[in-house]
């Protein structure tokens, strides 16, 4: 039966062409389920089908006014198509149906913005260059981290949503721009044992992994490119959206900068500095050798980890094992 279909946020992320086809099928039986149609629309975004995606959105909009995620679909493929003033309507009357979801006041920021930008240029004038924001990251065992490179962010200047396969963030740049961060993530990672903090030269996001596995890369398919703008073809979904603003908002002092740590913490805090400071091939031989190694080597020797797995060689005392 067409009513027992679920169609998840979560499967629609595997493999949205197949979702787009069994949706399809389903809406063939059920051609007035709104839920469906919204959720065909995520996986027309997902595959960058943006007029579809809006086609799908508004249908659904039109069979169950009162549900926000179909405002917020219409919202999102209006603004990859560069409709801002559509797309603002779109999400203004969303939150008006769900006040506590503060996604929509991003977007709706997003899009005042973007609106602001294109009376700029209409008007003749010549907007700013935008700031070049960089970003790097690494990973331990248990977890990744993201670096990125902005100096003197205000301590409040930074917003950001962890999600189950999900990092986005918007940060204040000293300059007074926003420097919008969304990456797709190559694994899953627990939110609520995510955090970031605010550094004199950078932003550091810190993510829980959800099993202890080396990432060959830091996104998922579909994001081939590192992205240093607010990502067009992810967004939060309603399924494992988790509000984090607030966590962790650290703004380091001289006591911080000046701590004298001790024993592992002094080692850790040498091992990251070397880490930030190295070459593309030291982070490369670092992150083999120690993920290769059980944890038990760590070598910035890229010529020679590079050509041979790492094998453990955990001290004389300890005997590695496998659990």
């Amino acid at each position: 039966m067409a009513a027992q279909r679920s169609f998840t946020d979560s499967f629609i992320d595997e493999d949205p062409h197949r979702a787009v086809q069994e949706l399809n099928d389903a809406l063939q039986e059920d051609p007035d389920n709104a839920e469906w149609f919204c959720q065909r629309a995520y996986a027309h975004i997902l595959l960058k089908n943006y007029s579809c995606a809006v086609d799908d959105a508004k249908k659904a909009q039109q069979l169950k006014p009162s549900l926000p995620l179909a405002f917020m679909r219409t919202g999102i493929a209006e603004y990859h198509l560069s409709h801002f003033g559509p797309a603002q309507a779109a999400f203004t009357q969303g939150h008006q149906l769900d006040v506590s979801d503060t996604s929509f006041e991003i977007w709706i920021k997003r899009c005042e913005e973007m609106m602001g930008n294109q009376t700029q240029t209409d008007g003749g004038n010549r907007t700013p260059a935008a700031t070049t924001v960089k970003h790097d990251w690494y990973q331990t065992e248990s977890q990744v981290i993201v670096t990125v490179m902005a100096k003197n962010v205000p301590k409040d200047g930074v917003c950001v949503n962890f999600m189950e396969k999900e990092l986005a963030a918007t940060i204040q740049l000293a300059s007074g721009d926003n420097h919008n961060l969304d990456l797709h993530l190559l694994h899953a990672i627990i939110p609520e044992q995510s955090n970031f903090k605010i550094l004199s030269t950078k932003v550091e996001f810190k993510m829980k992994k959800t099993d202890a596995i080396r990432w060959e890369k830091l996104e998922g398919e579909g994001q081939e490119s590192n992205i240093k703008h607010f990502n067009p073809n992810q967004y939060p979904s309603s399924s494992h959206f988790t509000h984090k603003w607030d966590k962790m908002v650290v703004d380091i002092s001289e006591e911080e900068k000046n701590e004298k740590l001790e024993g592992d913490a002094a080692l850790n805090k040498l091992f990251q500095q070397i880490y930030s400071d190295g070459s593309d091939e030291v982070k490369r031989a670092m992150n083999k050798s120690f993920m290769e190694s059980g944890g038990t080597v760590l070598s910035t020797n890229w010529v020679d980890v590079g050509k041979r797995r790492v094998e453990m060689n955990p001290p004389e005392d300890v005997e590695f094992k496998k659990y």
